[in-house]
């Protein structure tokens, strides 16, 4: 038994001492060196650094984040992929080390003694049958393969490989997850702000429908005025309606989310003009990228394990050779077990050496590089996909706040036109077509307004889980 052991760590330090993989290098950056400048790439803020609770202020949309994050089933399904693909790498790294067994055991037998070639015939004073005892005690590893071509090694930087793809691709659906929540919540403030705008114009609507009836059943105008009022209150009520269908999908979408109804004691939220946010994301280098995006190092690690495949599908070309021993103690009696008499050991090893396959190692091996070939294309495209959501977020963050301005400006000339044009009307000097016009710009701008906010704000949060942030 003394002498099993040393030989067994012996073994398994000559294991590995050759490697068929492929060379683990980084493909070349798929992109450009920089980001556009014309972007303003530039900030304060390195996105990888902050927090979600750190970057989003409105209390309310914090807790929804806080909230996804804890019961979101998706995300639960990520994570218990996490610890399927930890336990198969454990699984695989075990067969780098001797599987050591300890057995036990003890028998009585009956012999009879009849028939037996070894007595003989029988007869004469010899007992028709004997009984004995047999105990025995020992270790052993069984089929234990000495990995000089690195199959077994590969295959457990592979299953390796495999579980860190999953934990990068978990945190990728953790921002992704924040990211969502941010979104939807961000529609949800716009949808119920224009709501309460739709609500606003129709009330004023209402008005202005009121005073054309009377300036009709006065004989002051026509029912051609008073037809265009009405006309201008059933579109408000028809946007209320339509406003009120996307409310409610867009709290439904939300509770998936959240993974189920939204807790009731929610902090009160920000409007979306009190959303805006000054700071800004500093987007450095793509090649920084490669370590602050999920999704690109799981691609990475997934080359990596093709690889590593390689290595073993090139290993089983060569022999295999495996090791057996045992060692152990034996005795008739349960007392003298451990006194040393009946100490015996074995070992010895086996080769397989594989000879013809009908070509099953060559298509392995095929296979193997051609998953390989794919998972390159994966990384590229991963990168390059990186790139562009970081430059498309950059692009937004400046022109998306450019179009704020412009529409806050629109808005405010268009809610001095209205003003003007029921002055006008007012007094007789214009008829109510150009009320109605008047009304119907001043509607879009603000809707507009709204819409755009959103959508800056929706840029903004897509900009803080390109880079990395969360």
């Amino acid at each position: 038994m003394n002498r099993l052991i040393p030989l067994a760590l012996a073994s398994t330090l000559l294991a590995g001492c050759v490697n068929l993989a492929p060379d683990d290098t980084r493909p070349a950056l798929a992109t450009a060196p920089a980001f556009d400048p014309a972007y303003r790439p530039d900030g304060t803020l390195v996105a990888s650094q902050l927090s979600y609770r750190e970057w989003y202020r409105d209390p309310r949309l914090q807790s929804l984040i806080a909230t996804a994050l804890a019961n979101n089933r998706d995300l639960m399904v990520a994570t218990a992929r996490i610890e399927q693909a930890r336990a198969q790498f454990r699984i695989e790294d075990s067969r780098r080390l001797p599987n050591l067994v300890a057995t036990a055991s003890g028998t009585r037998t009956r012999q009879a003694t009849a028939g037996n070639p070894v007595f003989g015939a029988g007869g004469g004073n010899l007992p028709t049958s004997f009984t004995f005892n047999r105990y025995d005690i020992g270790v052993g590893v069984s089929a234990f393969e000495l990995d000089f071509w690195g199959r077994v090694r590969n295959l457990s930087d592979a299953a390796r490989a495999s579980y860190l793809a999953t934990v990068a691709n978990q945190r990728a659906f953790y921002l992704s997850l924040i990211a969502d929540t941010a979104t939807t919540y961000f529609e949800i403030i716009e949808t119920e702000e224009q709501i309460v705008l739709a609500e606003a114009t129709a009330a004023s609507r209402r008005e202005g429908l009121k005073i054309a009836k009377l300036r009709l059943d006065a004989g002051v105008t026509s029912a051609l005025p008073y037809r265009q009022a009405e006309t201008l209150l059933t579109q408000a009520e028809q946007q209320i309606s339509s406003e009120r269908l996307a409310l409610a999908q867009l709290r439904n979408q939300l509770a998936v989310l959240v993974g189920g109804v939204a807790p009731d004691d929610l902090p009160q939220g920000l409007s979306l003009a009190a959303q805006a946010d000054e700071r800004r994301l500093a987007a450095g280098l793509p090649s920084e990228l490669l370590l602050a995006r999920p999704d690109i190092i799981a691609a990475e690690e997934q080359l990596r394990a093709a690889r590593a495949n390689i290595g073993a599908a090139r290993a089983a070309f060569f022999p295999s050779i495996s090791l057996t021993g045992n060692a152990g103690l034996t005795s008739a009696s349960l007392g003298n077990l451990f006194d040393g008499d009946g100490l015996g050991w074995s070992f010895g090893p086996s080769i397989s050496l594989p000879i013809f396959d009908f070509g099953v190692r060559e298509a392995n091996l095929d296979l193997a590089k051609a998953l390989e070939v794919e998972q390159v294309a994966t990384y590229d495209r991963t990168v390059q996909q990186a790139f562009r959501e970081v430059s498309d977020a950059l692009a937004g963050r400046e022109y998306l706040a450019e179009q704020i301005a412009t529409l806050e400006r629109a808005r405010d000339a268009q809610v001095e036109i209205a003003r003007i044009a029921r002055a006008r009307y007012r007094e007789g000097v214009a008829d109510y077509l150009e009320v109605l016009d008047a009304e119907r710009n001043l509607f879009s701008a603000e809707q507009q307004l709204l819409a755009t906010r959103r959508a800056w704000l929706q840029n903004r949060a897509t900009l803080f889980v390109s880079l990395g942030g969360g």
